[in-house]
């Protein structure tokens, strides 16, 4: 028998005695593929930026604190014989002594009258109307087309 390039199957005869069985062998080249990828920077657009700045006018509420004297005066037309403290406190009331000299046939020291000044904080609220600011920001992106051309996406 002949051997060819050809490929043989083996067959087999339906006959059970028969000794003839040929077989051949080819080998059969196994190709494998790869891919090479390659990435390249592409500009796709451009971004677009815009910043608002809204105003509101709004009314606050400010506490805010200031000192006020209250000044009581109190008559003690007394005479005395040393002069007392000018000044001098009562918790938190300060006593301010006023003299006078009198004249008689001596001369006396008399005790005319005291202020009597006390200090208290008052705290109150005043209404003020404020200008307040605030910004938004918008961002526009601008896909560039296949043509060259921008097309603006919200």
């Amino acid at each position: 028998m002949k051997k060819s390039s050809q490929a043989l199957i083996p067959s087999y005869n339906d006959k059970a005695d028969s000794a003839e069985k040929q077989v051949s062998s080819v080998s059969i080249p196994v190709i494998e593929e790869r891919a090479k990828v390659e990435k390249h920077l592409v500009e796709s657009g451009t971004v677009r930026i815009e910043k608002k700045v809204h105003k509101e006018d709004v009314v606050l509420d400010i506490p805010v604190e200031h000192e006020e004297m209250e000044v009581k005066r109190v008559e003690i037309n007394q005479y005395v014989q040393t002069a007392p403290p000018a000044m001098r406190y009562e918790g938190d009331t300060m006593i301010i002594s006023v003299l006078k000299e009198v004249t008689v046939t001596e001369k006396r020291l008399m005790l005319v009258e005291e202020l009597r000044v006390t200090k208290r904080k008052v705290k109150d609220t005043v209404h003020e109307k404020v200008t307040l600011r605030k910004e938004e920001v918008t961002v526009n992106r601008i896909k560039r087309e296949a043509d060259g051309k921008n097309s603006e996406i919200l």
